[in-house]
Protein backbone atom coordinates (compact mmCIF):
# COMPACT_ATOMS: atom_id res chain seq x y z
CA UNK A 1 0.00 0.00 0.00
CA UNK A 2 2.86 1.99 -0.76
CA UNK A 3 1.66 6.00 -1.36
CA UNK A 4 4.45 6.73 -3.76
CA UNK A 5 6.87 10.31 -4.03
CA UNK A 6 3.62 12.24 -3.85
CA UNK A 7 1.33 10.72 -1.52
CA UNK A 8 4.11 11.21 0.95
CA UNK A 9 4.81 14.87 -0.05
CA UNK A 10 1.25 15.21 0.43
CA UNK A 11 1.09 13.53 4.36
CA UNK A 12 3.69 15.29 5.01
CA UNK A 13 2.44 18.89 4.55
CA UNK A 14 -0.75 17.56 6.01
CA UNK A 15 1.20 16.64 9.34
CA UNK A 16 2.83 19.79 9.39
CA UNK A 17 -0.23 21.59 8.90
CA UNK A 18 -1.57 19.83 12.02
CA UNK A 19 1.66 20.57 13.85
CA UNK A 20 1.46 24.51 12.55
CA UNK A 21 -0.51 25.44 16.28
CA UNK A 22 2.13 24.24 18.21
CA UNK A 23 4.84 25.32 16.30
CA UNK A 24 3.89 28.54 16.53
CA UNK A 25 2.91 28.56 19.99
CA UNK A 26 6.04 27.36 20.58
CA UNK A 27 7.91 29.75 19.31
CA UNK A 28 5.85 32.63 20.78
CA UNK A 29 6.83 30.95 24.22
CA UNK A 30 10.24 31.04 23.07
CA UNK A 31 9.99 34.84 22.14
CA UNK A 32 8.37 35.69 25.36
CA UNK A 33 10.91 34.20 27.49
CA UNK A 34 13.63 35.83 25.09
CA UNK A 35 11.75 39.09 25.77
CA UNK A 36 11.30 38.59 29.31
CA UNK A 37 15.05 37.80 30.38
CA UNK A 38 16.21 41.05 27.81
CA UNK A 39 13.51 43.44 30.20
CA UNK A 40 15.27 41.62 33.37
CA UNK A 41 18.64 42.45 32.01
CA UNK A 42 18.30 45.96 30.76
CA UNK A 43 16.21 46.44 33.90
CA UNK A 44 19.48 45.01 36.17
CA UNK A 45 21.57 47.23 34.22
CA UNK A 46 19.51 50.63 34.96
CA UNK A 47 19.26 49.62 38.90
CA UNK A 48 23.52 49.07 38.81
CA UNK A 49 23.68 52.70 36.95
CA UNK A 50 21.31 54.30 39.70
CA UNK A 51 23.21 52.64 42.10
CA UNK A 52 26.45 54.03 41.06
CA UNK A 53 25.18 57.31 40.09
CA UNK A 54 23.98 57.39 44.07
CA UNK A 55 27.26 56.23 45.27
CA UNK A 56 28.85 58.69 43.42
CA UNK A 57 27.42 61.51 45.05
CA UNK A 58 27.36 60.75 48.03
CA UNK A 59 31.48 60.17 47.62
CA UNK A 60 31.04 63.26 46.33
CA UNK A 61 29.60 64.69 49.24
CA UNK A 62 32.09 63.11 51.42
CA UNK A 63 34.96 63.82 49.69
CA UNK A 64 34.05 67.84 48.77
CA UNK A 65 35.44 70.30 51.66
CA UNK A 66 32.49 71.68 53.86
CA UNK A 67 32.03 76.10 53.38
CA UNK A 68 32.75 77.20 56.92
CA UNK A 69 29.15 78.79 56.29
CA UNK A 70 27.54 75.85 56.01
CA UNK A 71 29.35 73.30 58.89
CA UNK A 72 27.61 71.76 61.68
CA UNK A 73 27.20 74.00 64.47
CA UNK A 74 28.90 71.88 67.23
CA UNK A 75 28.99 72.96 70.77
CA UNK A 76 30.57 74.94 73.85
CA UNK A 77 30.84 71.87 75.53
CA UNK A 78 34.75 70.16 75.57
CA UNK A 79 35.32 66.51 75.32
CA UNK A 80 36.73 65.19 78.25
CA UNK A 81 39.31 62.77 78.34
CA UNK A 82 39.57 60.42 81.41
CA UNK A 83 42.24 58.60 82.40
CA UNK A 84 46.49 58.46 81.24
CA UNK A 85 48.03 57.09 78.18
CA UNK A 86 47.48 53.22 77.34
CA UNK A 87 51.24 53.40 76.91
CA UNK A 88 53.11 56.49 79.05
CA UNK A 89 50.59 56.33 81.84
CA UNK A 90 50.29 60.43 81.82
CA UNK A 91 47.54 62.56 81.72
CA UNK A 92 46.61 62.84 78.14
CA UNK A 93 44.95 66.78 78.70
CA UNK A 94 47.96 68.97 80.16
CA UNK A 95 50.25 71.25 79.02
CA UNK A 96 53.90 69.31 78.01
CA UNK A 97 56.09 72.20 79.33
CA UNK A 98 59.22 71.80 77.17
CA UNK A 99 58.08 69.32 74.91
CA UNK A 100 57.06 70.24 71.33
CA UNK A 101 53.75 69.04 69.28
CA UNK A 102 53.00 68.62 65.70
CA UNK A 103 49.79 67.58 64.22
CA UNK A 104 49.16 64.91 61.21
CA UNK A 105 46.80 63.27 59.47
CA UNK A 106 47.17 60.48 57.42
CA UNK A 107 43.94 58.27 57.43
CA UNK A 108 42.19 56.84 59.95
CA UNK A 109 43.64 58.13 63.03
CA UNK A 110 43.59 54.47 65.10
CA UNK A 111 46.24 53.36 63.06
CA UNK A 112 47.99 56.57 62.48
CA UNK A 113 49.05 56.74 66.55
CA UNK A 114 50.02 53.39 67.26
CA UNK A 115 52.69 54.98 64.08
CA UNK A 116 53.86 57.19 66.73
CA UNK A 117 53.42 56.10 69.83
CA UNK A 118 56.38 53.50 69.07
CA UNK A 119 58.68 56.26 67.80
CA UNK A 120 61.57 56.86 70.06
CA UNK A 121 61.48 60.21 71.97
CA UNK A 122 57.66 60.65 71.38
CA UNK A 123 56.45 60.87 75.12
CA UNK A 124 52.37 61.22 74.53
CA UNK A 125 49.81 61.04 71.72
CA UNK A 126 46.51 61.66 71.38
CA UNK A 127 43.87 61.34 69.06
CA UNK A 128 41.34 64.13 67.73
CA UNK A 129 39.80 66.17 65.27
CA UNK A 130 41.44 69.69 63.87
CA UNK A 131 41.17 71.76 60.43
CA UNK A 132 37.93 72.34 60.07
CA UNK A 133 35.27 74.47 61.73
CA UNK A 134 32.92 73.02 64.10
CA UNK A 135 33.93 73.52 67.66
CA UNK A 136 34.10 70.36 69.73
CA UNK A 137 32.84 67.93 67.25
CA UNK A 138 31.81 64.18 67.77
CA UNK A 139 32.88 61.43 65.78
CA UNK A 140 29.75 61.06 64.04
CA UNK A 141 29.68 64.42 63.19
CA UNK A 142 33.15 64.85 62.04
CA UNK A 143 32.27 61.36 59.56
CA UNK A 144 29.81 63.15 57.99
CA UNK A 145 32.35 65.09 56.13
CA UNK A 146 30.08 68.74 57.40
CA UNK A 147 32.64 69.60 60.28
CA UNK A 148 35.45 70.61 57.90
CA UNK A 149 37.67 68.75 60.31
CA UNK A 150 40.27 65.91 60.18
CA UNK A 151 41.68 62.97 61.89
CA UNK A 152 44.64 63.91 63.35
CA UNK A 153 47.01 62.69 65.96
CA UNK A 154 48.73 64.94 68.27
CA UNK A 155 52.21 64.18 68.75
CA UNK A 156 54.35 65.35 71.79
CA UNK A 157 58.03 64.81 71.57
CA UNK A 158 60.94 65.22 73.42
CA UNK A 159 63.37 67.96 70.92
CA UNK A 160 66.33 66.63 72.54
CA UNK A 161 65.67 62.42 71.92
CA UNK A 162 64.13 63.23 68.41
CA UNK A 163 64.05 65.13 65.53
CA UNK A 164 61.46 66.71 63.68
CA UNK A 165 62.72 65.44 60.91
CA UNK A 166 62.66 61.57 61.94
CA UNK A 167 58.79 62.02 63.08
CA UNK A 168 58.06 63.50 58.83
CA UNK A 169 59.78 60.46 57.99
CA UNK A 170 57.81 58.00 60.01
CA UNK A 171 54.34 59.81 58.54
CA UNK A 172 55.83 59.85 54.62
CA UNK A 173 56.79 56.20 54.82
CA UNK A 174 53.20 54.80 56.60
CA UNK A 175 50.79 56.67 54.48
CA UNK A 176 50.22 57.53 50.23
CA UNK A 177 50.07 60.93 50.59
CA UNK A 178 48.97 61.36 47.04
CA UNK A 179 45.26 60.53 47.45
CA UNK A 180 43.47 63.57 47.91
CA UNK A 181 40.69 62.98 50.24
CA UNK A 182 40.50 59.29 51.15
CA UNK A 183 43.43 57.01 51.94
CA UNK A 184 42.57 53.20 50.71
CA UNK A 185 39.54 52.47 51.38
CA UNK A 186 39.07 55.16 53.63
CA UNK A 187 36.99 57.87 52.53
CA UNK A 188 36.24 61.14 52.91
CA UNK A 189 37.55 64.96 53.64
CA UNK A 190 38.30 63.73 57.37
CA UNK A 191 41.03 61.14 55.95
CA UNK A 192 43.28 63.70 53.99
CA UNK A 193 46.60 63.51 54.41
CA UNK A 194 47.94 67.02 56.56
CA UNK A 195 50.85 68.34 58.64
CA UNK A 196 49.69 71.40 61.22
CA UNK A 197 52.85 72.51 62.48
CA UNK A 198 53.40 74.86 65.54
CA UNK A 199 56.26 77.12 64.82
CA UNK A 200 57.80 79.04 61.63
CA UNK A 201 60.69 75.79 62.17
CA UNK A 202 58.17 73.02 61.67
CA UNK A 203 56.38 74.70 58.61
CA UNK A 204 59.79 74.93 56.91
CA UNK A 205 61.12 71.39 57.41
CA UNK A 206 57.70 70.04 56.65
CA UNK A 207 57.56 71.89 52.83
CA UNK A 208 61.32 70.77 52.76
CA UNK A 209 60.36 67.25 53.41
CA UNK A 210 57.33 67.28 51.17
CA UNK A 211 59.32 68.76 48.15
CA UNK A 212 62.21 65.75 48.39
CA UNK A 213 59.36 63.35 48.78
CA UNK A 214 57.39 64.49 45.61
CA UNK A 215 61.22 63.49 43.92
CA UNK A 216 60.85 60.12 45.19
CA UNK A 217 57.93 59.12 44.70
CA UNK A 218 57.64 60.93 41.32
CA UNK A 219 61.08 58.57 40.18
CA UNK A 220 58.47 55.78 41.00
CA UNK A 221 55.80 56.58 39.23
CA UNK A 222 53.68 58.21 41.97
CA UNK A 223 51.29 61.51 41.27
CA UNK A 224 51.51 64.99 43.25
CA UNK A 225 51.48 65.14 46.87
CA UNK A 226 47.88 66.08 48.25
CA UNK A 227 49.22 66.96 51.98
CA UNK A 228 48.25 69.78 52.93
CA UNK A 229 50.46 72.10 55.39
CA UNK A 230 48.99 74.33 57.51
CA UNK A 231 48.93 76.11 60.99
CA UNK A 232 47.98 74.39 63.40
CA UNK A 233 44.13 75.00 65.02
CA UNK A 234 42.50 74.09 67.90
CA UNK A 235 43.04 70.28 68.59
CA UNK A 236 39.50 68.67 69.59
CA UNK A 237 40.20 65.36 72.00
CA UNK A 238 37.94 62.39 70.33
CA UNK A 239 35.85 60.33 72.45
CA UNK A 240 37.80 58.17 74.92
CA UNK A 241 37.27 54.91 73.53
CA UNK A 242 39.43 56.61 70.62
CA UNK A 243 42.30 57.24 72.32
CA UNK A 244 45.48 53.97 71.91
CA UNK A 245 42.24 52.45 70.27
CA UNK A 246 44.49 49.57 68.94
CA UNK A 247 46.62 49.15 72.37
CA UNK A 248 42.73 48.56 73.73
CA UNK A 249 42.11 46.52 70.82
CA UNK A 250 45.09 44.68 69.20
CA UNK A 251 43.02 43.32 66.54
CA UNK A 252 41.24 46.00 65.36
CA UNK A 253 40.75 47.71 61.97
CA UNK A 254 44.43 49.52 60.83
CA UNK A 255 43.63 50.75 57.10
CA UNK A 256 47.47 52.62 57.37
CA UNK A 257 49.32 51.60 54.60
CA UNK A 258 52.56 53.21 52.99
CA UNK A 259 53.78 53.60 49.18
CA UNK A 260 57.05 51.34 49.92
CA UNK A 261 59.07 54.60 48.57
CA UNK A 262 61.39 55.90 51.76
CA UNK A 263 61.98 59.08 53.00
CA UNK A 264 65.36 60.59 53.34
CA UNK A 265 65.66 61.24 57.40
CA UNK A 266 67.58 64.95 56.51
CA UNK A 267 65.38 67.68 54.41
CA UNK A 268 68.65 70.17 55.10
CA UNK A 269 67.19 72.44 57.73
CA UNK A 270 68.43 71.92 61.12
CA UNK A 271 66.20 70.79 63.98
CA UNK A 272 68.17 73.24 66.26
Amino acid sequence: CGLGMGGMAIRRVEDLGKDCPALVEGGMKGVRASFTRLILILLSIFLALKSMEFLSKMLGKKTAMVEEKDALAGRGTKMAVSGSHAIFKNALDQDFKGMEMLQIGMGCFWGAEKKFWTVEGVVSTAVGYSGGYTPNPSYEEVCSGRTGHNEVVRVVFDPSKTSLSSLLKVFWENHNPTQGNRQGNDVGSQYRSAIYYYSEEQKEQAVASKKMYQERLTEKGYGKITTEILPSKTFYFAENYHQQYLKKNPRGYCGLGGTGVSCPVSFGVSAE
